[in-house]
């Protein structure tokens, strides 16, 4: 069994709108049932519908227009992310909350993907407080103070919050329920 801790981050603008939002990097961890990290994924993705990063976009990923423009689309990148996950193994999808798996979900509706191999999934973010006794959930900035951890370099970067996620998956191992 693997376990995917993975983040995405989506196209996002400054004001609320009724803009689609689109994945626009992919990041995740391979841990095994060992608590080992085994291996690690990283994919810029270039939007379809919106190609262009609004400014409050680039300033919150730090992510580049320029990183965009040499991306591959969603289903390329997609496919990339599916073999290294190898779907032929055991895997658990694990995500802080639900909005990352909600949004690859809407993605594969608009490149009319199969969405399947994302039934397998669980919301980290829910069972840190469940484990923690906690009344609400917690954003992954607090949860990482809450756990005197230290949060990677880029907080709102896929792979970095991959990472992030990592850490207070492996601290409460033993404590998830799957």
């Amino acid at each position: 069994m693997n376990y995917i801790i993975f983040d995405r981050e989506a196209t996002c603008w400054k004001n609320k709108t009724d803009r689609k939002r689109e994945v626009i990097e992919i990041g995740a961890v391979k841990i095994s049932e060992q608590a080992k990290m085994i291996d690690q994924f990283n994919a810029f993705v270039k939007p379809a519908i919106h190609p262009i990063l609004s400014d409050f976009c680039q300033e919150l990923t730090t992510i580049q227009q320029s990183d965009i423009d040499q991306a591959d689309h969603f289903p390329e990148a997609l496919h990339r992310f599916k073999n290294w996950i190898n779907l032929n193994e055991k895997y658990i999808l694990c995500s802080w909350g639900f909005y990352d798996k909600k949004q690859l979900e809407q993605d594969c509706d608009l490149h009319q993907l199969d969405k399947r191999w994302l039934a397998n999934h669980i919301s980290l973010k829910h069972q840190h407080a469940t484990v923690n006794k906690l009344k609400r959930a917690m954003g992954l900035a607090n949860a990482h103070k809450n756990e005197n951890l230290n949060l990677e370099v880029m907080h709102h970067r896929g792979i970095d919050d991959a990472k992030n996620i990592s850490k207070i998956f492996l601290k409460y191992f033993d404590r998830w329920k799957f």
